[in-house]
């Protein structure tokens, strides 16, 4: 029996819901059509167009603000690897050793105060202004249905005093409702009245806190770490004074005409002396030919040699030269190993132009089914056509039976562990503000 009870009640309920959208549909079509009037609230008007343009810009401030936080990371992650880079190379004989490894902690150190302070005066504060707006937005859309419903009571209310044949009863219930109509719209118009000024009036003073803080944070951060840079100047300076003596001569690149050398450059020797460029090298004339490796270099004639020989030999290295300017097959093939990997992508399997699995999933899904959304905040159901979400509830959303009836910022939908307890669309479905929802599907 009170199975039945209960099933009564639901179906009771969802009987209401249904006349309820029936009449605001009507309703909206009427004052379309002109033939009924709509109340208009000008000064209310203008209030919900500050109000948007408020979310929107506090909606793109939290943005940047979130993209300006990431870019401080990585660069606190770039700052990381440059001094990590610094104490590798840093060699443990080298004065100033111990001092750049303290500037690489307080580096570290100062970045990561610099990122936390920003998400607690900032980000945080960012996100506590922005929390007001998804209650407020829903409650302004709700007095839009309630101001249909208003209206369209003073309508049916007047409509059964003009009739010609008037029906008492009628005329008395319909006042009684009407009343009632009237009384929940004006609650909830007088609410917003004040609080969307109020809202509106409070965006100077939360602009100015925020960009005072994230200044200020700045200015403080650029001032401790400008005196860590100074003292890693003065390690450095110290360490070239000490090292002032040897020089560290960069070889020049040879031109587009010039052959390429196939030997590689020499490594620094051990004790630190400065490596001498091939060009400025000084040969030798009291080594043997065969100690001279170089392809094309001419042969030093030593004073004892004979002239023809010293000619046949040039010749000859000069035969060598013009064989070693031509580079081998095996050096032109092993050029080709620097090309870049071809990436494959692969994709899904498909049947019929359906990705495998994609329809298996639809079908466990209510008719109509759009996408998933998951609620990020607790919502009240205000009204009985409305869903009552807790955060992290998800959300099968489907779209309205009857496209009018859609008010703007709602959507239409079934929680998910409802669908899969009854797989009944009208014992469950109910509307329920976007804004309070996240899409994940």
């Amino acid at each position: 029996m009170a199975e039945l009870g209960s099933k009564g009640v639901t179906a009771g309920k969802i009987a209401i819901n249904v006349q309820k959208k029936l009449t605001r549909a009507q309703e909206k079509v009427l004052q379309k059509l002109g033939k009924a009037d709509e109340t208009k609230d000008e000064q209310f008007e203008q209030c919900v167009q500050n109000f948007n343009k408020q979310l929107s810009e506090g909606t793109r401030l939290q943005k940047d603000l979130r993209t300006y936080l990431a870019s401080v990371k990585a660069m606190h992650e770039a700052s990381k690897k440059l001094t990590e880079c610094l104490q590798e190379v840093y060699e443990p004989d080298w004065p100033g050793r111990d001092d750049t490894n303290k500037i690489a902690e307080n580096n570290d150190l100062l970045w990561t105060d610099f990122h936390q302070k920003l998400v607690d005066q900032a980000l945080l504060t960012m996100d506590t202004y922005l929390g007001q707006f998804p209650d407020i937005k829903s409650r302004i859309a709700k007095r839009g249905r309630k101001l249909v419903d208003y209206d369209s009571a003073r309508h049916h209310f007047e409509a059964l005093q003009t009739a010609k044949k008037k029906d008492e009863t009628k005329i008395a219930k319909a006042e009684e409702e009407l009343v009632k109509a009237q009384k929940v719209f004006e609650e909830m118009n007088v609410d917003l009245q004040e609080e969307l000024p109020s809202l509106w009036n409070s965006r100077v003073g939360f602009y100015v806190n925020t960009f005072q803080s994230i200044a200020g944070l700045e200015e403080n951060f650029h001032k401790e770490m400008s005196k860590l840079n100074q003292n890693l100047h003065d390690v450095l300076l110290g360490l070239d004074k000490q090292y002032s003596g040897n020089a560290f001569p960069v070889k020049a690149q040879p031109s587009d005409s010039t052959p390429a050398k196939a030997n590689k450059s020499p490594s620094p020797p051990p004790d630190g002396s400065p490596i001498t460029s091939p060009e400025t090298k000084t040969v030798n004339h009291d080594l043997e030919p065969s100690t001279l490796e170089t392809p094309g270099a001419s042969i030093p004639k030593s004073p004892s040699q004979p002239a023809e020989a010293a000619h046949a030999g040039a010749e000859a290295a000069g035969s060598e030269a013009a064989a070693g300017a031509e580079p081998s097959k095996t050096e032109a093939d092993s050029g080709s190993s620097s090309l870049p990997a071809v990436v494959v992508e692969t994709f899904p399997a498909t049947v019929n132009g359906t990705v495998e699995g994609a329809s298996s999933e639809r079908a466990d899904m209510p008719p109509g089914f759009l996408f998933k959304v998951q609620a990020m905040h607790d919502y009240t159901a205000t009204d009985s056509d409305e869903l009552q979400l807790k955060a992290g509830d998800v959300v099968l959303v489907i779209p309205f039976e009857n496209p009018e009836e859609q008010d703007e910022g709602w959507l239409m939908g079934v929680k998910e562990s409802d669908w899969i307890q009854r797989k009944e669309l009208d014992q469950c479905r109910g509307v329920f503000p976007e804004n309070f929802t996240e899409r994940v599907q």
